[in-house]
C-alpha cells in the first residue's frame, strides 16, 4: 500500500471532495489519526465520564463545543461532518445508515469527541522494522468485541473492542515498547496470545475489518480499540450517535510525536 506523505489538510480536502473514500491506514504519515463519536448534549457528560474511566480504549484528544463540527484544538478549519471518508449513524443502538457526508444528520445540540487511534502507533511499529500485513496489503485492521467489560458511566456500558496485528515472536518486545510510548493512542497491548482468553472464538472472523494473514512464527497481539464506542452504542442504545466507520479515521494536524510519552 503506498504511503501518503502529504499534509493532513490536503488529504482532508480530498476526502471532503469525495476523492478518498477508503480506509486511512497509511495516510498522513506521522500525523495523529482519531476515532469519532458524536452525541447529543444530553448524553455528552456521561460519555465524557465513560472516556475518563476507560482511557485505554477511549483516550480523549478533543471535545468540541456544542453544535460545532470544527475540532479547533487538533485541526483548525476542519469539518467533522465531511472530512472523514465514511460515517456510521446509530439510532436507538441500531446501525441506521452509513454515509460519506454526515452533514444531513448534523444538529445544533451535538458534541463531537475525538479519540486516539492505533494508526498513530503503527508508524512507530513500522519505524521499528515491524511488518504490518494489513498496511502492506491495503486492508483494514481486524477488530473484535471482547469479553472484557468497560467500566460503566451513566447510561453507557459495553464491551471493550480490540484490534489485532500478527507480530513475529522475535519482535514482540519491540512492538510492546514502541506502542507503549503512545498512551494517547491506546498504548501497549492489552493481551498477547490466546484469543479465547478475551472471548474471541474465531481469529479468522473479525467483527470489523479484514481477516489478517499469519506468517510462520507470528503471534496475535491485541490492542484496545477506538471502535469500542460503537460496541457501547449497540449495548447502551443511545437515541442518536454518529461515529466513523471502522478504519475510516479523522486525520488531525497533530504530529505523532505530540502523543509520545517519551
Amino acid at each position: 500500500m503506498p504511503i501518503d506523505t502529504r499534509h493532513p489538510r490536503e488529504i482532508r480536502q480530498d476526502i471532503r471532495n469525495g476523492k478518498l473514500t477508503g480506509i486511512t491506514a497509511g495516510l498522513g504519515q506521522n500525523y495523529v489519526q482519531a476515532n469519532l463519536a458524536v452525541l447529543p448534549k444530553d448524553q455528552a457528560y456521561d460519555f465524557l465520564l465513560f472516556c475518563q474511566r476507560n482511557p485505554r480504549p477511549c483516550p480523549l484528544l478533543e471535545v468540541t463545543d456544542v453544535g460545532s463540527p470544527e475540532p479547533v484544538g487538533v485541526a483548525p478549519g476542519a469539518d467533522l461532518r465531511t472530512d472523514i471518508p465514511r460515517y456510521r449513524i446509530y439510532k436507538d443502538g441500531v446501525l441506521a445508515d452509513e454515509v460519506t457526508d454526515a452533514t444531513p444528520y448534523w444538529r445544533d445540540d451535538l458534541v463531537a469527541f475525538l479519540l486516539g487511534c492505533s494508526f498513530t502507533f503503527e508508524w512507530a511499529l513500522l519505524d521499528a522494522g515491524i511488518r504490518l500485513w494489513h498496511v502492506e496489503q491495503g486492508k483494514n485492521v481486524a477488530m473484535w468485541r471482547t469479553s472484557t467489560q468497560c467500566r460503566p458511566a451513566g447510561v453507557f456500558h459495553g464491551p471493550m473492542v480490540v484490534s489485532m496485528r500478527p507480530i513475529a515472536a522475535a519482535q514482540l518486545a519491540k512492538a510492546v515498547t514502541a506502542s507503549a510510548r503512545f498512551p494517547g493512542a491506546h498504548g501497549a497491548p492489552v493481551h498477547v496470545g490466546d484469543p479465547a482468553a478475551i472471548g474471541i472464538t474465531d481469529i479468522a472472523r473479525p467483527d470489523w475489518g479484514d481477516s489478517q494473514e499469519f506468517a510462520r512464527g507470528d503471534v496475535p497481539v491485541f490492542w484496545a480499540c477506538g471502535v469500542t464506542p460503537q460496541a457501547v452504542a449497540l449495548a447502551s442504545r443511545p437515541p442518536f450517535m454518529i461515529t466513523h466507520s471502522p478504519g475510516h479515521m479523522f486525520i488531525t494536524d497533530l504530529p505523532n510525536s505530540a502523543l509520545s510519552a517519551i
